[in-house]
């Protein structure tokens, strides 16, 4: 194989590896944030915790929409105190102001963020889309437990609030965002 052909084969591997690697990086930098709670990604739990402690940790509750969105989005109670390690159950209200039926996917993320690998959530409306009918308006259950394994990180000792933020996103008939971006599942 002579210079130039080399040359060119491993240029063209080097653009093969560059646009895999950019259909790969939005699935690998979720799963990063689902494991590790970067960026304040909570964890999607299949059992409760199995024990309570004394420690209580404030869950607040905080919600947005995209703009031109035509519902009122909110948290039915603005916060809760829980023990770690108690299975609570809190309420998002969603209603649809237009004379459409609208579809909303919710993204979420914890706050402080080095909270959220020990923010589990066992049951969520944002794991599914929402399609709420003209003037229909619902409330939509969040399941979570705070971690007791936050009590043995030193780190966490001063982790006296937590703030649980939803953002809902209209979605088209593809599931695509209305802008035209994929919303990421759990």
């Amino acid at each position: 194989m002579n210079k130039n052909t080399r040359l060119l084969v491993t240029l063209s591997g080097v653009a093969v590896a560059m646009v895999g690697a950019a259909y790969a990086a939005v699935p690998l930098y979720n799963l990063f944030c689902q494991i590790t709670g970067y960026g304040g990604t909570t964890q999607v739990a299949t059992a409760e915790a199995g024990s309570v402690l004394e420690r209580t940790v404030e869950v607040r509750f905080d919600s947005s929409m995209e703009r031109g969105l035509p519902w009122t989005f909110e948290p039915v109670q603005t916060s809760m105190t829980v023990n770690v390690g108690e299975t609570s159950l809190a309420f998002y209200r969603a209603t649809n102001n237009s004379d459409q039926p609208v579809t909303g996917m919710a993204t979420y993320n914890v706050t402080p963020f080095k909270a959220a690998p020990y923010f589990s959530k066992l049951e969520c409306f944002c794991f599914t889309e929402q399609t709420l009918q003209p003037g229909e308006s619902i409330e939509m259950p969040v399941l979570f437990f705070v971690d007791p394994l936050i009590d043995e990180e030193r780190r966490m000792d001063d982790v006296r609030t937590i703030t649980l933020s939803y953002t809902f996103f209209e979605q088209d008939a593809d599931g695509a965002g209305a802008t035209g971006r994929r919303e990421a599942a759990p």
